[in-house]
């Protein structure tokens, strides 16, 4: 079975400090004992809990092909790299952390951003995407430059985002709407003045279309970061696939796979 020596290294380094340290595990005993690389490995399949409907980093193409995705392919490398297959157990984002606590998978795949609430309750690896919020504007548009440049015009955004959060706190006026389609009609139609959201989103909408006539105005200082999700006490498995992960981005995997459904790297 493949699995190379800088993992091995690393998960066992992680693996001795959890049980030193006594802190409880998935599937462990009650000495701490931490198992869930050892589990993946003995079995030869990692089980990845992922939506399936969340294009484009977990879907199916026309709604009933093959499970694609950018953490799709981004988590079958990362198996590749444990010499292991994968195993996909589709289900819906609200249940999505129930069934990992559960031990219904081994880890969660499906853009999980890393919060410090969500740190006190799950482990995570090291991220492997990151992104931005977003002002979208018509490609003529100069004057705006900057979130202060939205103060008194209006923006078009999900009035249950964080995105309308930012653009009200901008000063600007919301025109409601249900999400990202009607946001960027809005805009290209020139019934608002832009829209602020996800660069990934805007990312993908670029790769689809063009988005021929509109351009990226400016973009938050902060980025969010993505990562795997582990049931807590999974140490030793989130460290082999926090090294696979180091593995992919430095032989160009990570920047590949990104550039297949972004046009551009997002994994750094």
């Amino acid at each position: 079975m493949k699995l190379n020596s800088r993992i091995v290294s690393a998960a066992l380094l992680t693996a001795v400090t959890v049980a030193l340290t006594g802190c409880s595990a998935t599937g462990g005993d009650s000495a701490g004992t931490d198992d869930s690389l050892s589990s993946v490995l003995d079995s030869g399949v990692l089980t990845v809990g992922t939506e399936g409907t969340y294009r484009p980093f977990s879907y199916h193409e026309d709604g009933s092909g093959d499970l694609t995705g950018y953490d799709v392919d981004v988590v079958e490398a990362v198996a590749a790299e444990l010499g292991v297959e994968v195993s996909f157990e589709e289900t819906q984002w609200d249940g999505i952390f129930g069934g990992l606590t559960s031990g219904r998978f081994d880890v969660i795949a499906n853009q999980v951003s890393i919060t410090p609430e969500r740190v006190d309750s799950y482990a995570f690896s090291t991220p492997y995407t990151y992104s931005t919020g977003v002002i979208v504007v018509p490609e003529a548009n100069t004057s705006i430059t900057s979130f202060a440049s939205l103060d008194g015009l209006t923006t078009a955004q999900s009035l249950t985002s964080n995105w309308y959060t930012l653009a009200t706190e901008s000063g600007a006026t919301v025109e409601a709407v249900d999400g990202w389609a009607q946001s960027v009609a809005l805009v290209e139609e020139g019934r608002v003045d832009a829209t602020v959201n996800d660069k990934l989103t805007f990312l993908d909408y670029q790769k689809q279309t063009g988005a021929d006539g509109l351009k990226v105005a400016a973009e938050t200082t902060d980025r969010s970061e993505s990562a795997f999700a582990f049931a807590l006490g999974s140490d030793a498995l989130a460290a082999a696939i926090s090294d696979a992960l180091a593995t992919l981005a430095a032989d160009g995997t990570l920047a590949e796979i990104s550039d297949t459904y972004f046009g551009a790297d997002v994994s750094q």
